[in-house]
Parts: C-alpha cells; structure tokens; sequence
C-alpha cells in the first residue's frame, strides 16, 4: 500500500531566506525516496515564528490532514512544526485522531515521549532565549544606547568599532525632525488636539513617521503606556526601557503588551537626546491632565472598554475607500467613514456609512450578484475543461504505463521459459532481477486509484445562493454566529466604496475558489 507524505517546512528568522525552505524540502524528499514513500502535499511557512500556531501553512496542513490527504508528515525536526510544548502537544492529539503519523530527520518517528521531553527542550530554549536577549538589551541601555527599534526624531548611527565590529544602539538627533516635535508640543500645549494637528501636517504635505501621512493616534499614544509622540521621554533626554513586556495570546497567537511595575523600569539619563525643554513638556503634561479630568473622559474610562473583546463585524478589515484605497474606520456608534478622511485629512470622501446598511448591500451583491448565471455558466466550463485536460494527460501516462508493464510481463515470461528450458547463465539471473524491480515500480504507479473526469454542479450559482441565504439567517444565532460570520468573510476579498455624482456604488471582490467550495461542499453545522 503507498504510504502519501505531506512535507512540512518553515523559517522564522529575517536573515534566513526562502533557500532555506528548499533546503528543507530537498532532504525530507531524500529521506521519503529512501523509504519508498510518495510525496502528495508540500507546506512551508517563511518568516514566522515557531512559537505561534496562527501560520496559514501549518493551518492548511491541519485542514488536509482533517481530509485524510496523507498519512505521514516529515520535517526536518519538531521544532520546525512548533517550539511551544502546548502547541506541539496540542498537534500530536489531533494528528494522531485523523490518522496521521510525525516523522521528523532529527528523531525519528514521534511518540508521545517525543512529544513530553521535545516540547519541554524547545520551550525552555525559547525562555533562554529571551532570558539573555534581554539580558543583553539592558546592558546597552544602561550605556545610554538604544534597546531596540528606533524613535521620530532620531537617526541610528552605523560605525564600526575598535575591534572592527558594527556598533549597536548609537543615535543621534535628526534636526529637521526635532524642529517638527516641538511645533507639536507646542500647538497640543496651546490647545490643538492630536487629530487637528496631524490634519494640519498632512495639508502641508510633511511626512510622518517612516514617510507615511501623520495619524493622531501617533501623536496621542497612551499616557501610561509611555507611547506615542506627547509621552515620549527620550525627548527631554531620559531613557526608559522595559516599561512594557510582551506574551503571546493563546488564543490568536499574536504578542499582547502588559506594563511592568514601575520598580523594573531601567532608567537611564541620556542629556545628548534631549530634544525637548522642561517647561514645554511640563505644559503638555498640564494639558493632558486636563483633558484626562474631563466628566466625557472619565465616563469612557468607567466602562474599562479596554478589556473588553471588540465585536467582529462583517466587513471588519475588508472594506476600501474607492477614493484613496485606504480602510475604513468606525467614527461614531455603527457607523463607518474613509479613515484617512476622518483622521489624516489625506482624503476627500468624507461620508460615512452605517454598518447595517453596508453589510445588507454586501449579503445582497453575495447572493444575486456575484454568481450570476451567465458568469457561473462560463466559469465552470472553463474550469471543468482546465481541471480535466490535466485528468487526460493522467489517463494517458497511466496508458503508457500499462503499456510498459504488459511488455515488461512478456519479457520477464520468457525468461522464465529460458530457465524452465535448461538456459543457464549469470547474465541472465542479473537480467531478470533487474526486470523484476522494474515491474515492482511500475506495479507501485499503476496501485494509485484513476484519475476521475471532474464535474462542477450545473447548478452551482444556485446551490451557492441558497447557502448563503442559509448564513445570512444564521448571523442572527448567538451560538453559531462566529463560524457564519468567518465563512461570509472567506467569500470577500474587498468591498470598495466609490462616491460618484450618480450616488453611493460598492464594488464586490469576492474569492471564486471559496465560492465553488462553499456550493459544492454542505458545512456540518448549517442548519438543516
């Protein structure tokens, strides 16, 4: 019986390159030949961290996995699959309930033994990790050098020293920039808030940060926090560094900020960085307490709205301004508008939208719109012939496979007859191990099921729209809402919104192969 691998890839460090994927893929197929195995699916992840399991290659490989579109997964090492014990425990369970074997060049087949000690081994290579990374990072801040990342205002010095290696952590005040923070502190000190000034830079074509237009959050940050233009205290020459520590969300598997108690702090004295004098900053800090004394500020901060998990819409993330391409943003309760409009001042469809109403066109455009006969018709015809010319030059390898292999018979037969008949040679016993290896291979090919013609439902646009229906009923469910919400959303690619002199025009881009997918295959937990 063929044994189908799937191949698993991955690198997560900047200096690496895409070389390194096929680095990894060469030696796993090298190792799948030598067992004798057939590769069926290759997955890769390039630049993403071990310790996350939101990778979309390690969520494809689950996904064909859960299809039983292999049997074995190879890789390098277990590493290359996760570093986190929790995550690699976690793909064990579900690997080994669909069926699914690991193994990896490094140690073998694993087990759940691999699994315990492995896991322990790589998570705690990531707490040393980071351990002396940190370790490393606070002894450049208490020379007064820079920790990591650089701020608006500063340009990173590039040297080499004495021993001829680069020197890390140097900066020095860019002059044209700091010129630009004061005039911000000053007008935020005179009463511009954050947005009217960022509209105000914007208008005049000035540049913000990494040479994109100015945005207010940039300028306003989080008091506490130390972020943002307005609180940041290198520019009155104090260095503070590990204010904040970062840990991953189980859930999302992305880094989440949580502030350190004061006393860890590392603050250190930096007079040469100074770009912002006492009495200017201690006005803006006036000012700031001001504002943070107001009845509307304190009520906001009484609802704790921070800790609360923010709603996922429809079109969160998916929807385009036809103006200026950027996103939208929500500028009041259910309602939506062009951000670069509302907060840089960068655009000038100023209109915004209620949710609702744009999510009724959007369901509206999915079931009527998208898939109209015609353009279905035409679409599973292409694809029908595209999808079944690869079928026939299947069926023709296959042809010419049995044709070899009822020659390969004919010959190895008469061989046999050769021998029965007295004809003994050495020649002629190397001969026919030869042959017989051959036909053991082409009896290997020829095990693999025929290729089946393809055919797409005929009425594809309307099964499509009755599923959609069926999700857009469903978006009213508590319960299932999550699972409808995410299949919509994997139907849109885009929703652009154009205002023209004739009106309001949204422009669909929806995802054609998760279309067919979800009309050709019925979702377990539809309602029936």
């Amino acid at each position: 019986m063929m044994t189908r691998v799937a191949i698993y890839a991955r690198f997560s460090s900047a200096m690496q390159s895409e070389a390194s994927i096929e680095d990894q893929f060469r030696i796993c197929r090298e190792r799948v030949a030598r067992d004798g195995w057939t590769v069926t699916e290759e997955f890769s992840d390039m630049a993403f961290s071990g310790a996350s399991m939101q990778r979309p290659g390690v969520q494809r490989l689950m996904e064909a996995a859960s299809r039983g579109a292999f049997d074995v997964i190879v890789a390098e090492a277990l590493d290359r699959l996760s570093r986190d014990q929790a995550d690699v425990a976690t793909l064990f369970k579900r690997l080994s309930f669909h069926g699914v074997k690991i193994v990896t060049l490094s140690e073998g087949e694993i087990n759940e033994l691999h699994v315990g000690l492995k896991g322990t081994m790589n998570q705690l290579f990531l707490k040393d990790l980071a351990a002396k990374t940190h370790r490393g990072l606070r002894g450049r801040v208490e020379a007064g050098r820079s920790g990591g990342g650089n701020s608006y205002g500063y340009d990173v010095v590039r040297r080499l020293g004495p021993d001829g290696m680069p020197v890390t952590g140097e900066r020095k005040i860019n002059e044209p920039e700091a010129v630009l923070i004061r005039r911000i502190f000053a007008e935020f000190s005179d009463g511009l808030s954050p947005k009217a000034i960022a509209r105000k830079l914007n208008g005049e074509g000035i540049p913000g940060p990494s040479g994109k237009p100015w945005r207010d959050t940039a300028i306003r940050g989080h008091r506490i926090r130390g972020t943002g233009l307005l609180n940041n205290e290198l520019y009155i020459g104090r260095l503070i560094w590990n204010r904040l520590r970062y840990i991953k969300d189980p859930e999302t598997g992305r880094r989440v900020s949580r502030l350190n108690p004061q006393g860890q702090w590392i603050i250190t004295d930096v007079p040469n960085m100074r770009i912002v004098d006492d009495a200017l900053w201690a006005r803006v800090k006036q000012r700031q307490g001001e504002i943070d004394a107001t009845p509307r500020v304190q009520a906001i901060r009484a609802t704790r709205f921070w800790e609360k998990t923010r709603a996922k819409h429809l079109l969160t993330g998916l929807l385009r301004c036809g103006c200026c391409g950027g996103g939208f943003a929500s500028v009041g309760k259910d309602y939506l508008a062009c951000a670069a409009a509302r907060k840089q001042g960068t655009c000038t469809q100023n209109r915004s939208f209620k949710r609702g109403e744009l999510e009724g066109i959007v369901l509206t455009l999915l079931r009527k719109r998208l898939m109209r006969p015609d353009a279905v018709a035409a679409f599973i015809t292409s694809v029908s012939r595209e999808m079944n010319a690869g079928r026939t030059e299947e069926s023709a390898e296959r042809a010419r496979l049995e044709a070899e292999l009822g020659k390969l018979i004919r010959r190895v037969d008469g061989l046999y007859e050769a021998i029965a008949d007295g004809l003994r040679t050495t020649g002629l016993k190397a001969k026919l191990e030869e042959l017989e290896a051959q036909r053991e291979t082409l009896d290997a090919k020829l095990a693999e099921p025929k290729p089946s013609p393809v055919r797409l439902h005929p009425q594809l646009s309307e099964i499509y729209r009755r599923k959609v229906e069926e999700l857009s009923e469903t978006l009213t469910d508590p319960e299932i809402r999550p699972m409808a919400l995410d299949t919509i959303r994997g139907l849109i690619k885009s929703v652009t919104v154009h205002e023209t002199e004739r009106g309001t025009q949204i422009e669909l881009d929806g995802a054609i192969t998760a279309l067919v997918e979800l009309a050709t295959v019925r979702s377990k937990w539809l309602r029936e």
